[in-house]
């Protein structure tokens, strides 16, 4: 098993986090360039999902693959495969939460009021 570098170069010249051989380790942690060359690809994904109602690209991975190939290739390439998962599951259950908070908000429920504490785990006080 081999260990490599934190980072790969590629034909552009960037930082490629990820590597093609499965039994290679990324050893370090990403630099701040590193992280927002990630971001970018990430939010170039996105846009490109957005813009074709996909939301779950993990289930609906063929259609994301013909309509985002290039921004998801990218992505795939600029992250790390662990951040690539992480982000996309979290793409996911973001747009559920925030779909029950509307539907919530349509069926006229409250927010619980703010008193400021931050801790919503402790009981009211009697």
């Amino acid at each position: 098993m081999g260990v490599v570098s934190s980072s790969f170069s590629t034909s552009n010249g960037s930082e490629d986090l990820t590597s093609k051989d499965p039994t290679d380790k990324i050893v370090g942690a990403p630099s701040r360039n590193q992280r927002a060359h990630c971001w970018e690809a990430r939010d170039a994904f996105f846009k490109c999902l957005d813009e074709n109602s996909i939301i779950d690209s993990i289930t609906n991975h063929d259609l994301a693959e013909r309509t985002c190939g290039r921004e998801g290739a990218a992505f795939d390439r600029s992250c790390a495969s662990s951040w690539v998962q992480y982000f996309k599951k979290r793409r996911v259950m973001e747009y559920k939460r925030n779909e029950a908070l509307e539907k919530l908000k349509a069926e006229g429920a409250q927010p619980f009021p703010d008193d400021g504490g931050g801790d919503v785990s402790r009981a009211p006080s009697r």
